[in-house]
């Protein structure tokens, strides 16, 4: 499956979504967008309005979507494989707390903050999931 101008299209609006999301939330709160942080701060009761928001933006996203008329994923909870996606959204948990963030607050607002520890963490990220998919550990199936 190679590139075509549609999903050359899409990724370029998502990008842009991305960005606009990333500085709205840094200009109307002044956090960065690390989704870990955004919902721990949820799951601890210490989340602002606009990291709320934030959140029940990125749940809204792909059902929204659907009403545009984009593909979206079927429900996962009707696929065996949601406890395997449990156990690994356990295992991000636990690498953002050692890796004191994660792929959005580090790769998308660190590096666009120019912080080398962001890219070494990003490089990291990117490289260990390399690796994973490299060895046959990426598919859920």
């Amino acid at each position: 499956m190679g590139m075509t101008t549609d999903s050359v299209i899409h990724a370029l609006i998502g990008g842009v979504l991305i960005g606009a999301a990333v500085s709205v939330l840094l200009l109307g709160s002044g956090r960065i967008a690390g989704i870990s942080g955004l919902f721990g701060s949820l799951v601890t009761g210490r989340a602002t309005p606009v990291a709320l928001w934030f959140i029940v933006g990125l749940l809204a996203a792909p059902w929204l979507a659907s009403f545009a008329g984009f593909w979206t994923r079927p429900d996962f909870l009707a696929d065996p494989v949601w406890p395997k996606l449990v156990f690994a959204g356990l295992l991000v948990g636990i690498g953002t707390n050692i890796g004191t963030g994660c792929t959005s607050g580090h790769g998308i607002c660190g590096i666009a903050n120019l912080s080398p520890r962001s890219l070494t963490a990003t490089l990291i990220f990117m490289g260990v999931a390399a690796l994973v998919v490299a060895l046959g550990f990426g598919g859920l199936a």
